[in-house]
């Protein structure tokens, strides 16, 4: 395979460096008391939306991979379809269909997890996270694996439960617990079945950390889901009630981890030789910790003391290149031929960087959920390490100190393309503090700001966009009314999810004469890397999206 590319026909390369900055979380929203990003003081995006070619980019459902329309976007398919160019079908599809066909239960690994428990009669054990968010998991996935088991004579099963109120209203736990606690009690009929609730807790509290930042979490989680060590409930509902009540204002992706007891105090669903263990969530990034705690052999991140010996699988091989976990139910999007690949092999040096919360969406979902480079001679990955505190108690995170290392790389003239992520508008959003996200929105807006001006100077291209929207919408609304929802003490409900809104395209490139296409319209996310490459003044693949920009410059 030859990945050397034809210049461009009619469109020269800019001078200096193209950088994109992918704005994390910053869609295009209502413009109203709900909207961060219309609230926050912008005047750098302001006047670069203003005066450079900018328009709307699709960011979510089908236009990045996922099932259906109605489907939020997220970091991990938002930078693989920049990266990628094209757009595959993502985990929640791919489940989906397998599930549909019934080649998720016809495969090796299904088989395997069963023949295990029905032989040990240990329980079969199912950890992730219970929600419809569809960005990490779907709550549907497990109600069908949790029938199939029981049609496939699986006597006891148990679940641990990850909350949400992330990718969901941030205090909806109790309706999937209930929902879960229904269908359990359907396959609970038969009297050879038991199937229950053993542990769980908040998706930002255990289990759920991602790029290392905090294996506290997941070490909270194993001593739970694995040892049984942990506050004792005798249901998942009294929990989070107790908890809420404890701690008033609590958000479900924060509630410490729980216990579930039986009748003598003991728990009811330890983890122990002879399990099988599907971790049931099909995003990657924050699933690689907890399945390396089972898996590998020499472990330094925290004790585990007595690590069972089990059958483990996720729902999908959450890195393919360090071949996490080993045992998988349904296989990840091939992405190949990525961005990133084609420009070292074409001979342009670039840099990608973020902080911690967003490193692995510049590198690895960027090339395609590929760990590692593709020619350290030509690339250069830089992690910012990202703070230890909530985001919304510091929500200039570190923008800055991004912004300084990418004008000190720029400086040494080494760089031809860059990219980087400002984590912002994603993580504060998440909090559903209003407040905290306008401020986030405005540390972002200085930060591009700096970057226009060093980008100008170079007579390069600033890129701008986002990869899903988050802070422009910080309000529940009401479906029927079109208001927001308000709680029992009238306050309105905050939203923490992702949206569905659109996100800004622009590119900064003072001094050419760039046009974007006018067929463009209803483009998105994977139409960026062809216009990347038109920059550098390279002809992109023909199988890639179309370039948003019209095909010759001044």
């Amino acid at each position: 395979m030859t990945f050397q590319l034809k210049p461009h026909p009619d469109f020269p390369a800019v001078v200096g460096p193209v950088v994109i900055c992918v704005m994390d979380g910053v869609g295009i929203g209502r413009r109203d008391d709900s909207d961060a990003v219309w609230l926050a003081r912008t005047p750098n995006l302001d006047r670069i939306f203003t005066q450079a070619p900018t328009t709307q980019l699709v960011a979510h459902g089908t236009g990045v991979g996922m099932p259906g329309d109605d489907d939020m976007g997220n970091s991990e398919v938002g930078h693989n379809a920049i990266g990628a160019g094209r757009i595959f079908d993502q985990g929640a599809k791919l489940v989906a269909n397998a599930i549909a066909s019934g080649s998720l239960f016809e495969g090796p690994v299904w088989k395997e997890m069963t023949e295990r428990a029905r032989e040990t009669g240990e329980p079969m054990h199912f950890i992730g996270l219970l929600s419809d968010g569809n960005v990490h998991s779907h709550i549907d996935h497990l109600f069908a694996m949790l029938r199939r088991a029981s049609s496939e004579e699986v006597e006891k099963v148990r679940i641990h439960p990850l909350l949400d109120g992330r990718d969901v209203p941030e205090t909806s736990a109790l309706e999937y617990i209930d929902a879960l606690e229904g269908e359990l009690a359907k396959l609970n009929d038969r009297a050879d079945r038991d199937y229950a609730i053993a542990s769980g807790g908040g998706r930002m509290f255990i289990t759920m950390d991602r790029y290392g930042a905090d294996w506290e979490m997941v070490a909270r989680g194993w001593r739970a889901h694995v040892h049984g060590e942990g506050r004792r409930f005798r249901s998942a509902r009294e929990a989070v009630q107790t908890f809420r009540d404890e701690k008033k204002g609590i958000g479900d992706q924060y509630l410490p981890e729980f216990v579930i007891e039986d009748d003598r105090g003991q728990a009811i669903g330890t983890i122990t030789d002879g399990a099988s263990v599907i971790f049931f969530n099909f995003r990657g990034d924050r699933a690689l910790e907890i399945s390396q705690a089972f898996e590998d052999d020499e472990f330094e991140h925290f004790d585990r003391g007595l690590r069972p010996n089990v059958l483990y699988a996720g729902m999908m091989q959450y890195d393919g290149d360090l071949m996490i976990p080993k045992k998988f139910l349904v296989d990840p999007p091939a992405i190949d031929r990525t961005l990133g690949e084609f420009l070292v092999h074409n001979d342009v040096p670039l840099l990608a960087i973020s902080e911690t919360q967003k490193f692995g969406h510049v590198t690895y979902f960027w090339n395609g959920n590929r760990s590692g480079q593709f020619d350290a001679s030509r690339e250069k990955y830089i992690e910012i390490p990202s703070d230890d505190v909530p985001f919304n108690e510091r929500p200039a995170m570190k923008a800055p100190e991004i912004t300084d290392s990418v004008l000190a790389e720029l400086a040494t003239g080494r760089y031809e393309h860059v990219r980087l992520n400002y984590a912002n508008g994603d993580m504060v959003g998440h909090t559903g503090d209003l407040a905290a996200s306008i401020k986030a929105v405005e540390t972002v807006d200085e930060q591009i700001g700096r970057l226009a001006s060093v980008v100008e100077q170079m007579k390069g291209a600033l890129v701008i966009t986002a990869d899903h929207g988050n802070a422009d919408c910080m309000f529940e609304f009401d479906k029927k009314t079109g208001e927001p929802k308000r709680d029992e003490n009238g306050q309105i409900t905050p939203k923490t999810s992702h949206t569905l809104n659109p996100v800004p395209f622009s590119i900064h490139a003072p001094g050419y004469a760039l046009v974007l296409d006018p067929a463009a319209g209803g483009a998105g996310l994977g139409n960026i890397a062809a216009t990347l490459l038109q920059l550098h003044g390279l002809q992109a693949p023909e199988d890639y999206l179309a370039s948003l920009l019209a095909a010759s410059r001044a």
